[in-house]
């Protein structure tokens, strides 16, 4: 085994025998596992009873509007806030909604859909303000050397509790109903709950007194506006996703493109995450850190050019191929992202800035969907496919142009960070202690 190898598994360990950073970890599978496995359940349930298309449509945009809406207001009630206190609060309420969908289930057919509609808005309430406290509140468990190793980790352990997620809900829907399923879900957040509860308050970063959120939102986009690090971060995903992404025509294309049926479509929508998760434990022991814009900038450029093999291909096997690279490419790219926005934000933003980078990730994937099907419509399926390639391609070209910044990004140089943060932030001693 070389030094570096040695060094790499001791970093690993080292992250791994935090206990408050496991009890995140755990926390943040059982929760993913949780939501997707009631994801796939409402979703059968609700055709099961309406036998309409649209309201599965209905769904997504019943949960991502709350959840767009208040990201950017949750971003500074996270950062004026104890975020733990946030976490346990808003998992609180996806536990009362999962007992809301249990008691719910036998009575579905009488209640009809409003009543899950409503609990779905809620918990995309819940959202507007976890999803930027989460990440910032996980930045504070983390001593700041091992923040790109547990970035890896906890992208890996998510990526792997999205995959597992749905076949979870699947299981539990045919063996014991959907009233089962959710009573799993039920268990399974408060196993959630209980590890953020484990987890000790951290320092709450001071804030201006009186400050208007108004103008606190707009410090958060100004400070990710002004910094090409970050927004360059942040505009690659949206426009990656938004022109390169080839998930909603998936049907399509094991139907009439490719000829393969379910069972081949089944494979074609899992090839992605299997290249996602298997790059991403790669990365717990060796994160990208080392000239990481550079590296983003290309596993970009190589999920445009998988996609625009896929987009060409007719054949099975070769396509297959195709979208395990867009997930490797994509693993690599989520790790470095997720980094970036622990390593090049100071505390006392992060959950502005995380809010910011919710909003591009929300936008690319709804916004992303409906773009394919549009531009299917209008320039055939496979066309669209590989032109979006083509223009994710473009998109990197300019971006690498025009940030020079983050082309040079090196997020291993920790103590330039460091001192980029002690300049950003008050003295510690202007810190107020959690409750």
């Amino acid at each position: 085994m070389s030094a570096r190898e040695v060094t790499d598994s001791a970093s690993s360990r080292a992250v791994l025998q935090l206990p408050e950073f496991r009890a995140m970890l755990l926390a943040a599978v059982t929760s993913t596992l949780a939501s997707r496995a009631v994801a796939l359940t409402v979703a059968y349930q609700l055709y099961q009873i309406t036998k309409n298309p649209l309201t599965l449509g209905l769904l997504g945009l019943v949960e991502a509007i709350p959840a767009l809406s208040l990201a950017l207001f949750g971003g500074v009630v996270a950062d004026r806030n104890d975020r733990r206190r946030i976490l346990l609060m808003t998992i609180s309420v996806e536990v009362l909604c999962a007992l809301g969908f249990a008691l719910y289930a036998s009575h579905a057919s009488v209640y009809g859909t409003v009543p899950i509609l409503a609990l779905i808005f809620t918990l995309g309430v819940a959202r507007g303000f976890s999803d930027p406290a989460l990440p910032a509140f996980q930045a504070q468990v983390v001593p700041r050397e091992l923040l790109l190793r547990a970035s890896a980790w906890r992208s890996s352990a998510g990526q792997a509790a999205s995959i597992f997620g749905p076949a979870l809900g699947g299981v539990l829907y045919a063996s014991v109903g959907a009233g089962g399923s959710y009573i799993f879900a039920f268990v399974l957040l408060l196993v959630s709950l209980s590890c953020v509860f484990f987890v000790k308050p951290k320092p709450i970063p001071t804030f201006k007194a009186g400050e208007p959120f108004v103008q606190s939102i707009k410090e958060g986009l100004a400070f990710v506006l002004q910094r090409q690090v970050l927004v360059g971060s942040m505009a690659l995903d949206l426009f990656s996703v938004l022109f390169g992404g080839a998930v909603a025509l998936l049907p399509i294309f094991a139907s009439d493109i490719l000829k393969v049926g379910p069972t081949g479509l089944g494979v074609l929508v899992s090839a992605p995450s299997i290249g996602a998760l298997a790059v991403m434990l790669y990365a717990t022991r060796r994160p990208p850190g080392k000239n990481a814009g550079r590296t983003l900038l290309i596993v970009i450029a190589g999920f445009g050019v998988s996609i625009i093999v896929f987009g060409l291909s007719r054949n099975f096997y070769l396509s297959v191929a195709a979208l395990v690279a867009t997930g490797l490419f994509d693993g690599i790219s989520m790790v470095i992202r997720n980094a970036t926005l622990q390593l090049k934000a100071p505390d006392h933003m992060r959950g502005r800035v995380n809010a910011v980078s919710g909003m591009f990730i929300g936008a690319s994937n709804e916004l992303g969907a409906f773009e394919s099907g549009v531009a299917a419509k209008l320039l055939g399926t496979a066309r669209s496919v590989w032109l979006g390639g083509i223009v994710t391609l473009i998109v990197v070209g300019v971006t690498a142009y025009l940030a020079p910044e983050l082309r040079a990004m090196d997020l291993t140089d920790i103590a330039e960070d460091q001192t980029a943060e002690a300049q950003a932030e008050p003295h510690p001693s202007a810190y107020t202690e959690a409750s």
